[in-house]
């Protein structure tokens, strides 16, 4: 049995090195497990908004859409924090770049 490899470029905590980052300093990418993608503001259309557009973003540098296992909606009621937390939990590869290393590897030029 052969076992083929895929080379990814990947930052200290996993991610690919070119993966868009949220845009707000409220807004972050978590770690494993499910990769959770954090937006937070106390206003809940404005961090939902920007959800968005990072999952447009992101999507647009996949060129496919990202594996979204769920969407998570929380608080938060300490002093000083932004009231809401939307948490999209992602799949790992697919922040990772491995669909785009992947084409990449098959030939795609699409992806150079």
């Amino acid at each position: 049995m052969i076992e083929e490899t895929i080379e990814l470029r990947l930052d200290e905590s996993g991610l690919a090195v070119d993966l868009p980052a949220p845009a707000h300093p409220n807004d972050r990418v978590e770690g494993v497990p499910y990769r959770p993608v954090q937006f937070r503001d106390d206003d809940l259309p404005a961090a939902l908004e920007r959800a968005a557009a990072w999952l447009r973003e992101t999507e647009t540098w996949l060129a496919e859409p990202v594996d979204v296992i769920a969407i998570h909606l929380d608080y938060d009621d300490d002093d000083g924090a932004p009231y809401y937390e939307v948490k999209l939990l992602c799949n790992e590869e697919d922040l990772a770049g491995a669909p785009l290393a992947a084409r990449r590897r098959e030939g795609d030029p699409s992806d150079r």
